[in-house]
């Protein structure tokens, strides 16, 4: 997601371009304790059965790929609600609507077992609502840290807008990264968000997305990006932000609402909330009901300080590397799931390069109907015809479903027709799959930090195939081919209706007005803010 509307981007990118270096954050000299991981994560229930089960496989990690949105709620619920010594969470988002208060209401209830919490989010698509988080870093056990801060720490987007202009060479810098780790034993990572819309409930706006469960020795290598992250100078205690307003007692006030929250939920038999009561997927995961794939993974993590990485002054990470040799190593076929597609010169060569090797490279990323962000759907537009001349075949994701099959959410809430993709999914010779946080974008690639895992495992991979077939079936999606009866390149939009086939030879939107829009903004250089 992008840090402001397309209104606002001309802003932006004069903003970048006139301010200089970048200054540290607000409360970058507030004293703070360096933490890791839990040490010995077998000495935790599960850590003792992952243990002794990677032995059984040669080394190996667990994995299952957790696709239906309420099923990732309830897994972050019930591996905050089993944790016995440790919880570490990073999130882009973490919002303080239903979801997002009910695994608060998990983390407090774990603090009060002695269960040691660590929270860092990043504060870039921070809303009004969201510091309900920051009331638990009074809890002795809990920690919140924020990574690279607005100076400003109010809601009116007006003067969030001008804490940026000054200082937007900083704060055009995220971290995009998801994860969770319980006991540093089993790990949740992928693209998910925490908040409504993620877990696919909110009648108004859900995403498409994948969490993958990890077990075993893969988990501690995951857990060594987080402390990297959590002890970066950009990761600032929150006690260094909150100007007084935390207090023990506004805690005790708040845990009250958490509690009534969760019991009216409860009484109520909300579905998300009944899926995390009932046990399944983590229970099922951890007693052996629901399968799980054991094998190899790379982890790919871009370092806290990317930006200096990448300009060569300091060492460390970049993720963009062992993907980008995944995808050139291709020799049959490459699946691309993406909600946001702004490729570089580079990787439009990429693509074009496999495609004359005659290898099968298709793609399914947002339509304009369906996409949160007309601003990186206008980036997206120039590269659709020179994909489709090279051989690539293209789909866009339909905001109204006609068949929910491989959208990981019911009928019911796919009637609104505010269906959206926000998966980030490769497939490699379906041998290999990529999983996380990283969009096929500019964004991504320059100004994010991001991080995700390769895992090798054809079975995985099939998986992963299979979703791609089911979320581009023509009542879900639209395939985007050149009209044969034009001489000059012109799009079309194929799609399946009430059962009938049906072309649109105009890009299929919500309304004029964001036709226009998007149409307007695609004059412009915007892509590396992209």
């Amino acid at each position: 997601m992008r840090l402001l509307n397309p209104f606002l981007t001309f802003g932006i990118l004069i903003a970048v371009s006139l301010t200089g270096c970048a200054s540290l954050p607000p409360g970058a000299h507030f004293p703070k304790q360096p933490s890791t991981a839990l040490a010995n994560p077998e000495q935790t229930r599960v850590g003792r059965q992952f243990a002794d089960a990677a032995r059984d496989h040669q080394g190996n990690s667990a994995f299952r790929i957790i696709s239906v949105g309420a099923d990732g709620f309830a897994a972050r619920v019930q591996m905050i609600d089993a944790a016995e010594r440790s919880l570490d969470l990073q999130y882009f988002i973490f919002r303080g609507d239903d979801t997002g208060r009910l695994v608060t209401d998990a983390l407090l209830r774990a603090a009060d077992r002695g269960v040691h919490v660590r929270v860092l989010v990043d504060d870039g698509q921070a809303i009004k609502g969201d510091e309900q988080l920051d009331l638990l870093a009074t809890h002795p056990q809990v920690e919140i840290r924020v990574f690279n801060p607005f100076d400003y720490r109010g809601h009116r987007r007006l003067l969030r807008f001008v804490d940026f202009i000054f200082n937007a060479r900083r704060l055009d810098y995220r971290m995009h990264n998801k994860l969770l780790v319980a006991d540093n034993a089993d790990a949740l990572i992928g693209g998910r968000n925490i908040g409504d819309q993620y877990f696919q409930i909110d009648p108004n706006s859900q995403f498409a997305d994948d969490d993958v469960f990890v077990g075993g020795p893969t988990v501690q290598k995951l857990s060594k990006t987080f402390d990297e992250y959590w002890n970066s100078a950009l990761a600032i205690p929150v006690e260094a932000l909150a100007g007084g307003k935390l207090s023990a007692d506004a805690l005790t006030q708040y845990r009250k609402k958490l509690d009534e929250q969760r019991q009216q939920a409860l009484a109520k038999g909300v579905d998300y909330v009944k899926r995390a009561t009932s046990g399944d997927p983590w229970t099922g995961i951890i007693a052996g009901r629901l399968p799980l794939v054991w094998s190899t993974a790379q982890v790919v993590c871009d370092s806290p300080e990317k930006k200096r990485v990448a300009d060569g002054s300091m060492v460390g990470r970049l993720m963009y590397e062992p993907v980008a040799k995944a995808a050139q190593a291709v020799k049959s076929e490459l699946l691309i799931i993406t909600p946001y597609f702004v490729p570089t010169a580079e990787e439009m060569q990429l693509l074009k390069d496999l495609r004359q090797r005659n290898v099968r490279v298709r793609i399914l990323t947002s339509s304009l109907a369906s996409t949160r962000e007309w601003i990186a759907h206008s980036g997206y537009m120039h590269h659709r015809i020179p994909l489709i001349e090279s051989g690539v075949e293209l789909y866009e994701v339909r905001a109204l479903l006609e068949s929910v099959r491989g959208s990981g959410q019911t009928a019911a809430i796919s009637r609104y027709g505010n269906y959206g993709l926000h998966a980030k999914l490769f497939v490699f010779d379906r041998q290999r799959i990529f999983v996380g946080s990283m969009n096929f974008d500019q964004r991504s690639l320059r100004l994010n930090t991001e991080t995700g895992l390769i895992i090798d495992s054809p079975e995985l991979a099939e998986q992963t195939a299979a979703r791609f077939d089911a979320m581009t079936q023509p009542a879900s999606a639209y395939s985007v081919v050149l009209n044969p009866a034009k001489q000059r390149p012109h799009l079309l939009w194929r799609t399946q209706e009430a059962g009938q086939s049906v072309e649109y030879h105009r890009e299929p939107a919500k309304s004029s007005l964001q036709r226009f829009t998007v149409k307007l903004l695609s004059l412009f250089p915007l892509d590396k803010e992209l």
